[in-house]
């Protein structure tokens, strides 16, 4: 018996919804459905940087890094509890801590299908309508890759020239 497709859908601020609505609507009911989150370590550490070199030796409990640390991982619980009940299917929650589109590709090696939706410019066609982790996936992604627009795509007529 074939193994039912791993589908794991890359739960990301801000375009998250269109990724869980893709997933939602195309992946077979018996899929197995991963949530996945990955937080970026850079901003908790280099607040906990600037406060160890600055500010706070010897004042551990002032650490902004640590409190970072705990935000974020409340916002990434808040958007897979979100993404879940979207969803509206047994899914399972990966979090992820790290460079982004590195974990991404990581947490990929699991799974037959990566839902993800364009990040950058919206307002027209193209290759600037991928962030710069997005296209780092895009470009590495160990398995299939659905590539959402997380609302209506531009028009055609948005496409750049061709060059001279």
């Amino acid at each position: 018996m074939d193994e039912p497709l791993r589908v794991m859908v890359w739960i990301a601020e801000g375009t998250w919804p269109a990724c869980v609505d893709a997933a939602h609507a195309l992946a077979p009911v018996d899929a197995e459905l991963v949530l996945l989150h990955v937080t970026s370590t850079d901003i908790p550490a280099a607040a906990h940087g600037a406060f160890t070199g600055l500010l706070g030796r010897g004042h551990p409990e002032r650490d902004p890094g640590a409190r970072l640390d705990q935000l974020a991982a409340e916002v990434a619980e808040g958007l897979l509890d979100a993404a879940a009940g979207r969803l509206a299917r047994p899914a399972s929650r990966v979090r992820r801590l790290g460079r982004v589109e590195r974990e991404v590709v990581a947490a990929a090696q699991t799974a037959d299908l990566l839902v993800l939706a364009r990040d950058g410019d919206r307002t027209r066609l193209g290759p600037r309508s991928l962030g710069p982790a997005t296209r780092f996936v895009v470009d590495h992604a160990p398995c299939q890759v659905l590539l959402v627009w997380p609302q209506p795509a531009p028009a055609i007529t948005t496409i750049p020239p061709p060059p001279p």
